[in-house]
């Protein structure tokens, strides 16, 4: 069964919108209606069953506006410790299953862009897509003259309407999350969930640029110079614009297609040190993130090189965070622990009050993020770690999730994209069961 399109009209969107605002809004009115009579053994399991109540609705209505909508779910998912989790579960649900754009409709966004069809601007092109994701699709093609003439392209085309979607998309956003706000102290403080979500917006609007695009793959492409073993696709500027960007297709496969071949553990842990590698050495030295951590992001060459793939979502980072990133990891690493170094990287990162006192953070606050801490450096403990062994992310226990929400001060721009670009590493190493060697420079 195919997919719904996703709806582009600002009248059916609204609608849309509306009705999970509504429905939100009796949810909240009914769980403090019934707490009235509620025994404190009883207001746990309610509070769990009302948090994943609201996460349907929201995602219910992302769901059928697709699009900018269903990508901003996916992204609100990945924050670790931000949302409760029976709220993220929902979210983290987000598929991006979208009705492709028809041959009509390719050769009306190709005219619209360069006054011609494909027949006119490449030699070959294929009608199908080959790839297809919340924003938009690719196509094969080959290029007809000029200094890449013959060469096999790729050619993303974004589906109508997403630009004009993203203010009414996260208008909803807001009120429902602030609706969900108003009955829950699970979530960060007002001004924290704002800038949260006012990021969000500003970087799907970037995405939605596809010149952006192909300055940030310009970008890589030269920084990645001194890697041979990494691959960023050549660009085309006069075969790009905001809505299209061709850029060479590269030979390979993405991660299952690969795995399916049932390549050997030496394969897998090869091409898993160069995504670890890349990784750190992005963060560390080049200071800026690939941010969108999705297993189609990347391509296992034949030759053993690694491609890297869709950099619609990147984010420069500045030397205080890289340095404040390092410093608390090397101080949670070190036996015993150094809390006071932990404390000093976390409050120069902005995340707590200079007001919290060194009892309060080494009694309070990182018992309520032991277990989310641990996970994310447990890779680090020893030279070697073996990711077809990492744990499932820890699900925080409630009242450790309000506790350590609620020592929230600030949330600096770098975070978010730090957090989703490492959750998605550890996630795809594990897929691999790649053997890494974690001993480096900037984490010890």
């Amino acid at each position: 069964m195919s997919a719904k399109a996703p709806r582009t009209g600002r009248i059916a969107r609204g609608a849309l919108a509306g009705l999970a605002v509504a429905r939100a809004g009796v949810a909240h009115l009914s769980h403090r209606a019934q707490g009235i009579a509620r025994s404190p053994e009883d207001s746990q399991q309610a509070r769990a069953a009302y948090e994943a109540k609201l996460g349907r609705i929201l995602f219910g209505a992302l769901n059928q506006l697709k699009g900018t909508a269903l990508k901003a779910s996916q992204l609100l998912s990945m924050e670790l410790g931000f949302l409760p989790e029976a709220l993220r579960s929902e979210l983290a649900k987000a598929q991006y299953q979208v009705t492709p754009l028809n041959r009509a409709l390719v050769i009306k966004l190709l005219r619209q862009e360069f006054g011609q069809g494909p027949d006119d601007l490449f030699a070959q092109f294929e009608p199908n897509a080959f790839a297809a994701a919340s924003l938009g699709q690719v196509h094969g093609a080959t290029l007809v003259n000029g200094e890449g003439e013959g060469e096999a392209v790729a050619v993303k085309l974004q589906y109508p309407g997403m630009a004009a979607s993203i203010g009414s998309d996260m208008a909803m956003l807001r009120s429902l999350l602030q609706t969900f706000a108003r009955g829950s102290d699970s979530l960060p403080k007002a001004a924290i969930i704002e800038r949260v979500l006012a990021d969000i917006e500003a970087k799907l609007a970037e995405e939605l640029d596809y010149q952006h695009e192909a300055e940030q793959m310009r970008w890589f492409r030269q920084a990645f110079a001194v890697r041979p073993d990494l691959v960023v696709p050549q660009t085309f500027p006069d075969l790009s614009s905001k809505r299209v960007l061709t850029m060479q297709r590269l030979p390979g496969m993405h991660l299952n297609e690969w795995l399916a071949t049932r390549p050997s553990q030496a394969e897998r842990d090869h091409f898993g040190q160069l995504l670890f590698d890349t990784f750190l050495f992005s963060l560390f030295e080049l200071q800026r993130l690939q941010a969108d951590p999705h297993p189609g992001n990347y391509l296992f060459m034949p030759d053993g090189r690694l491609g890297l793939l869709d950099f619609g979502c990147s984010k420069a980072l500045s030397a205080s965070f890289c340095g404040g990133i390092s410093a608390a990891w090397s101080a949670l690493l070190r036996k015993p622990r150094d809390y006071p170094c932990v404390q000093r990287a976390y409050l120069e990162l902005g995340l707590i009050s200079p007001s919290l006192s060194e009892q309060e953070f080494r009694e309070q606050l990182m018992p309520a993020l032991a277990g989310t801490v641990a996970w994310q450096t447990g890779p680090f403990v020893a030279e070697f770690y073996d990711f077809g062994r990492l744990p499932d992310m820890p699900r925080p226990d409630p009242a450790q999730q309000r506790q350590a929400v609620g020592y929230l001060h600030s949330v600096t721009p770098e975070l978010p994209y730090f957090d989703r670009a490492y959750l998605g590493l550890l996630l795809m190493l594990r897929t691999l069961g790649a053997r890494v060697r974690t001993r480096n420079s900037w984490i010890r």
